[in-house]
């Protein structure tokens, strides 16, 4: 049995004891206590447990607790333009990019440590194979499952950086020289890419059973599907914005070529081609979308590809859930994400022939909005009570107004909301029930979106990319959920573009996309706003509210490299402009 599902506090302490690893930088060797490495590896209970303990970060760079301090934080969703996080210091992580301060000197280095460490250990793993008491196809299968998390690690780093060096297979001492280069940016998708493909051919479609969130052929061909997209989007074409010089290539491809997009329709299509995986559709009489919102309670579906494995937790119930049900609260979702939500029939609430109300602004939406956001009157559990309205409102009866709980807005939360998608309709954290919920890391969705993007780039919007947008909006509820014939390439990528933004909210895919896109100059550089509501005997009033200026830079592109990563490695060149 290979289980991965217990919890990581328990694994960590395994291993821990099992081989005592110590590290001092992130290419450090390896310090044993009680047991050496032989001994680890020739015991294939401590073998696998060592495998397993690579699976543990794999989500670490978009979860939601990423960038925390002193126990309350935030996720990438904070350091984008999908979410107010906490008052912290402005030195933590997602704050430095929503003020446009990030620089190599206080950049958080997780981004280039948790990887390399996990690298470093995948190749340790595959240096002492041969001599783990493992069956000749279990070698296979595990062999196959560690190349697939290195180049997982290692696409990482890439949408955080550009191009990074590769080592290969090389486990490096303390006494090993850190002269090392970065390689160039196309060399990088080359190498995850037929990791990726090497990786699928000794791999089960999917896992089940006991081996259930073990890396699989289709999650080796979805890696390779978020990578040639991710290589073909514009930012990473002729240079990038690297303004000429060595890191052109470092950063980007030094050209620009079609075929590109041509890559990564074909690498969805391999996904879709599978048949393994599907649109998780669910219902409810009179619940249009519920499938969209049951898909993220269900431990096992047909639509996780990847996941980040937990034990019955109330994980999000703590971070996101309003403070009347022990939720911290924080991040709080801007109005510029409510908005983008269409109403059911699908027609953006700017639309004259929507039939947006604003006296009833959550009225006849997209059933996303409610499963992604708590807005006022939201219905939540209470601990040993019914489920009631969250009461997020002031009450105008009094001048000046007060809050109408410790939930309302300029108490609990500083937009007017707080994020929904994913809390379990039965957890609180008061509460005695757990979620058996894990992470997506990546689902079936992302592919037909990959799909439909990379294939509105080669040949416009065809039929197939309206029927893969289109499975996407009827699962989600919007009836009708074709979008209007007729439309040009550009307007289906602005479609594809909105359609991201709302499936993959708070799932850590938006603020790398507005980058690959090369519109976050656009979409990070807003004045972003929230909602009070005010309720008294003549009714409610809705005001759009200032929250904050965001501020973004053209080096936020990238991420810097850690100053201390340059100063041990001075061969290493910093990305532009910082």
């Amino acid at each position: 049995m290979r289980k991965i599902f217990f919890h990581k506090f328990v694994l960590i302490l395994l291993l821990l004891s099992a081989i005592g690893c110590k590290k001092t930088n992130y290419l450090s060797a390896t310090v044993t206590s009680n047991l050496d490495s032989t001994t680890v590896f020739t015991d294939s209970s401590y073998a696998m447990a060592f495998l397993n303990n690579i699976y543990v970060a794999a989500g670490f760079a978009t979860d939601p607790k990423r960038f925390v301090s002193n126990g309350v934080g935030a996720g990438l969703d904070a350091a984008c333009d999908e979410a107010e996080g906490p008052n912290l210091s402005s030195s933590n992580g997602f704050t430095m990019f929503a003020t446009g301060t990030v620089n190599p000197s206080i950049v958080p280095t997780d981004a280039w440590g948790t990887p390399y460490g996990n690298i470093r250990a995948v190749n340790q793993f595959l240096a002492h194979l041969y001599e783990m008491p493992f069956n000749a196809q279990l070698k296979l299968e595990t062999r196959a499952e560690a190349r697939f998390l290195r180049a997982w690690y290692y696409f990482i780093m890439l949408e955080h950086y550009g191009g990074i060096p590769l080592i290969g297979d090389s486990v490096f001492t303390s006494t090993s020289p850190l002269n090392i280069k970065r390689n160039s940016f196309s060399a990088c998708v080359n190498y995850i890419t037929a990791e990726c493909d090497s990786a699928a051919a000794y791999l089960p479609t999917t896992q089940g059973g006991a081996d259930y969130g073990r890396a699989s052929a289709g999650a080796c061909l979805a890696l390779k599907s978020r990578c040639l997209l991710f290589a073909a989007s514009p930012l990473f074409q002729n240079g990038g914005f690297s303004g000429g010089g060595a890191l052109d290539s470092i950063v980007a491809y030094p050209d620009q070529d079609p075929n590109r997009w041509v890559l990564a329709a074909n690498a969805a299509q391999a996904v879709i081609n599978l048949g393994a995986y599907s649109l998780f559709v669910d219902s409810i009489q009179g619940e249009l979308g519920y499938g969209f919102m049951y898909v993220f309670l269900q431990r096992t579906n047909s639509e996780y590809i990847f996941a980040n494995m937990m034990d019955p937790n109330k994980y999000l119930e703590q971070l996101w859930d309003v403070p009347s049900r022990g939720g911290s609260g924080g991040p709080h979702p801007y109005q510029e994400l409510v908005d983008a939500f269409p109403m059911s029939n699908g027609l953006a609430i700017t639309d004259p022939n929507s039939g947006y109300d604003s006296t009833q602004p959550y009225q006849n939406r997209d059933p996303r909005l409610t499963y992604t956001i708590i807005h006022d009157s939201t219905i939540r559990p209470i601990y040993d009570q019914a489920p009631a309205p969250v009461e997020l409102y002031l009450n105008a009866n009094y001048s000046p107004p007060i809050a109408s709980s410790q939930d309302a807005i300029y108490t609990g939360t500083s937009t007017g909301f707080y994020i929904n998608k994913m809390l379990d309709t039965a957890v609180t954290w008061y509460g005695f029930n757990a979620s058996n919920r894990c992470l997506p890391l990546m689902r079936y969705a992302e592919i037909l979106l990959n799909f439909a993007e990379a294939t509105n780039e080669v040949s416009g919007p065809t039929q197939q990319v309206y029927e893969a947008v289109g499975a996407v909006r009827q699962r989600a509820g919007l009836r009708p959920f074709l979008l209007p014939a007729g439309l040009s390439q550009s307007q289906m990528r602005t479609a594809i573009q909105t359609e991201r933004q709302l499936e993959f909210a708070f799932e850590g895919l938006r603020f790398f996309d507005v980058r690959r896109w090369g519109i976050a100059a656009q979409t990070e550089s807003l004045y972003m706003h929230g909602m009070e509501v005010d309720r008294s005997t003549a009714g409610t009033a809705y005001k759009v509210i200032g929250v904050r200026q965001h501020n973004f830079t053209n080096a936020m592109y990238l991420w810097p490299l850690p100053l201390g990563e340059i100063a041990k490695s001075p061969a290493l060149l910093q990305n532009p402009l910082y």
